[in-house]
């Protein structure tokens, strides 16, 4: 009995079975060349694999390769897939400034908002200049009555009425400005009997209006006025017309008949 174990080892041992493989592990023990087997040669091939193989009843059938005429078996890869949506680089560098585009048409102007706070009080400003007032007047009389000769003769007054600040000068019987601006003049004067009246108010050696009245029977009171824009230094005067014709005023000793008013209505520093 202990001889026959023996020989059945060393049986055993010289000559070892493959009692079972799977269909894996005769592709790995496969050469190589097997892949490129072509396919007229692929039948002849499975039945002397089927020879070769022990296969049990329970083992899946393995499906035959599809047949491509001359061509090596599809080889297939696994490629993977990206989505390049869900790649983001970095951001750019900003463009240059495009051009302006044409102006829209006006909008309906809104409605006023709501008024605000008060502000804060402000800081007190600087004094200003003192305050200056501007005055100028004068009015004055002839008590002694005139006639003409052969020369222009300067009506010169002989009573002072008003002369304010003495800008009327009573021996040459001119008005001096010292106050640019605006002034108001009057004339008035009573003619003689049979003889003309013939008198120019005079701005510097300018004839600016005439007082005139025609020879009568009797004696009438006549009257001129008249606006002027004055400078500084600027003289205002009545001038009696020479003696080419026969012309007078009336006056006097009682009564004054000839007088002569002017004023100052608006400085030029606020015209």
């Amino acid at each position: 009995m202990t001889k026959a174990c023996v020989l059945a080892l060393l049986l055993f041992w010289a000559c070892p079975l493959d009692l079972y493989r799977t269909p894996y592990e005769d592709r790995q023990d496969r050469d190589s060349s097997w892949d490129r087997v072509q396919p007229q040669d692929y039948h002849q091939d499975d039945r002397r694999r089927e020879v070769r193989e022990c296969r049990r009843c329970c083992d899946p059938e393995e499906e035959n390769p599809q047949q491509y005429p001359n061509q090596h078996y599809p080889q297939y890869h696994i490629v993977p897939q990206i989505n390049i949506t869900l790649l983001k680089g970095e951001k750019g560098d900003t463009g240059e400034r495009g051009p302006y585009g044409k102006s829209g048409r006006a909008g309906q102007t809104g409605l006023p908002g709501p008024a605000g706070a008060k502000g804060n009080k402000g800081s007190m400003g600087l004094p200003g200049e003192p305050c200056k007032s501007y005055f100028a007047a004068f009015s004055v009389a002839r008590k002694k009555g005139l006639q003409s000769n052969e020369y222009y003769q300067t009506l010169v007054f002989d009573t002072e009425l008003v002369n304010l600040y003495g800008h009327f000068n009573m021996f040459t019987g001119k008005f001096y400005c010292y106050v640019p601006g605006i002034y108001y003049f009057s004339l008035n004067v009573h003619t003689w009997n049979q003889k003309e009246t013939y008198l120019h108010v005079m701005h510097n050696e300018r004839e600016v209006v005439i007082l005139y009245a025609q020879p009568s029977d009797r004696s009438i009171m006549q009257s001129q006025s008249l606006m002027l824009d004055l400078e500084s230094s600027d003289q205002v005067w009545v001038r009696l017309f020479k003696g080419e014709r026969e012309n007078a005023i009336f006056s006097d000793e009682f009564d004054s008949y000839i007088t002569f008013n002017g004023h100052l209505i608006k400085p030029k520093s606020e015209l």
